[in-house]
């Protein structure tokens, strides 16, 4: 197997590895943030689609969830939504969503040829029934749904003590120094405890 980073990878496969990577600094760099807050403070009502924190935050894990249990087949589909806020407290949604996004990023590095066209089949309820995509075209849906909701949330940071952190310094690479040390923090969270 061809890991997705390397040169003789899809590169689209190695691009979606990529935001994955992107994706898990995007979250670490938003919840640092977050765990300075207090708990009435991180569910506390601000202006925003879903209007807290911890509202907007709980979903974007949800939706990962979703989209990830129909990449891998997985069966639990919308019960995944059952309860909206599984987590109230930003450190244990902090620990979920890093899980969850290691589980992200290892699915993106085990990419390999042909496995962009798969077919994956999405549940969308009674009302609209079983959707078929691909995971090609289910990865990108996946993180814009995550920068366009993490964008909500940055902007409520603005709201609180807490200083919204610079999520743009990631694929440039005269921004790699700026990101070195928590890319490490990262591959850290990978190891097996």
């Amino acid at each position: 197997m061809i890991p997705a980073d390397s040169q003789n990878a899809n590169p689209l496969a190695a691009h979606f590895a990529a935001m994955a990577r992107n994706n898990a600094w995007s979250n670490l760099r938003l919840y640092r943030a977050c765990l300075s807050l207090s708990d009435d403070a991180f569910a506390e009502r601000r202006v925003s689609f879903f209007p807290s924190l911890q509202l907007t935050l709980n979903h974007i894990l949800l939706v990962d969830q979703y989209y990830f249990d129909a990449l891998i087949d997985g069966r639990e589909g919308l019960t995944i939504f059952d309860n909206e806020v599984p987590y109230p407290r930003a450190a244990d949604l902090w620990h979920a969503q890093a899980r969850s996004d290691q589980q992200l990023l290892a699915f993106c590095e085990s990419l390999v040829d042909g496995d962009l066209q798969r077919e994956v089949r999405i549940d969308r309820g009674p009302t609209i029934g079983v959707q078929r995509e691909n995971i090609g075209g289910v990865l990108p849906h996946v993180f814009v749904h995550q920068i366009h909701h993490r964008g909500q949330a940055h902007a409520m940071l603005s709201g609180t003590p807490a200083a919204p952190p610079q999520l743009d310094e990631f694929f440039l690479a005269a921004d790699a120094p700026l990101r070195a040390a928590e890319l490490l923090d990262l591959e850290r969270l990978r190891e097996p405890r």
